[in-house]
């Protein structure tokens, strides 16, 4: 009789187990099922537009540029990201062209005529489209320096064999907004502020605010909107106090909210943007780490 009760016991316990085990494999596919539909219901990142700051570290522009802040801790933020060398021009051509092209001072382009294609001219060859948006430039593809526009933060006028897309897409800045309104903004975006908007000739708190101005103004427009927006604000170099660690913000209307540690660099950026387009990586960006990975971005497929 005592036999045949444990035997029974024994028998309860393990029905009870399996029922266990099988609720709680279908509890999992259900998670894992919900969890892929979540992450393939986000809209795939198809434009991108690149705001560039100047000569701040990683933690000046914590400390005094709220809006830029406040969008890294609301959205996605790398705290190991550092510009490739100084001055300014190599690192706007690193992320251009995925190269320094061998350059390592701030000429004009009459002094560096670069050969090949740059990260816009890539991206029109494919079908895609490319602007750069320049703060206070006297002309569209403005080839030398004239007030607070400095030609050597608008890489694109450095690429010689596609001088005329150039002088076609390499526009003033005050296009912005009614491309932003309108939903035209391009497939590869580039935003150049001037020499007080982009922190070189005024403090960051002047460089916040006119950020803040441009950025509300593209989160109104359909293009984020529909989520196919990404915003990356990253600064050319920092000013020799922080190994030239400067703080990288990626915001997109669906972005995950996460502090990115991987190492990455201008390159990085580069095959970001190129990973946006939909385009083969250009020079360094093909060994640089992945900032698709890095911020979980989904983008289009790649040739």
């Amino acid at each position: 009789m005592f036999a045949r009760a444990s035997r029974r016991i024994v028998a309860l316990a393990v029905a009870a187990l399996a029922t266990a085990v099988t609720l709680a494999g279908a509890t999992a596919a259900s998670a894992t099922t919900e969890s892929a539909a979540t992450t393939t219901s986000t809209p795939r990142i198809t434009k991108v537009l690149v705001f560039i700051e100047e000569n701040h570290s990683l933690s000046q522009m914590e400390s005094s540029m709220p809006f830029v802040y406040g969008l890294a801790q609301q959205y996605a933020y790398a705290t190991n990201y550092t510009a490739i060398r100084h001055p300014s021009l190599p690192n706007y051509l690193a992320i251009a062209g995925g190269s320094t092209f061998g350059v390592t001072d701030d000429n004009d382009p009459s002094a560096h005529r670069i050969r090949g294609n740059s990260v816009f001219d890539q991206a029109r060859r494919a079908g895609r489209t490319a602007k750069v948006y320049a703060d206070s430039a006297p002309s569209s593809c403005a080839l030398t320096s004239s007030g607070l526009y400095a030609v050597r933060h608008n890489p694109w006028t450095y690429f010689v064999d596609h001088r005329p897309a150039c002088r076609r897409y390499d526009v003033n800045a005050s296009a912005l907004g009614s491309d932003a309104a309108a939903g035209h903004l391009p497939t590869v975006g580039m935003v150049i502020p001037n020499l007080v908007h982009d922190a070189h000739d005024a403090p960051l708190a002047v460089a916040d605010a006119w950020i803040r101005q441009q950025v509300q103004a593209v989160q109104a427009g359909p293009d984020w909107q529909s989520g196919h927006l990404a915003i990356v604000i990253t600064a050319d170099e920092d000013d020799h106090q922080q190994g030239n660690l400067v703080l990288t913000v990626v915001a997109s209307k669906y972005q995950s909210q996460r502090v990115v540690t991987t190492a990455l660099n201008h390159y990085s950026l580069t095959r970001f943007i190129d990973d946006v387009a939909g385009t083969r990586y250009l020079r360094k960006a093909a060994t640089a780490h992945s900032m698709k990975s890095a911020f979980g971005v989904r983008t289009r497929p790649r040739p």
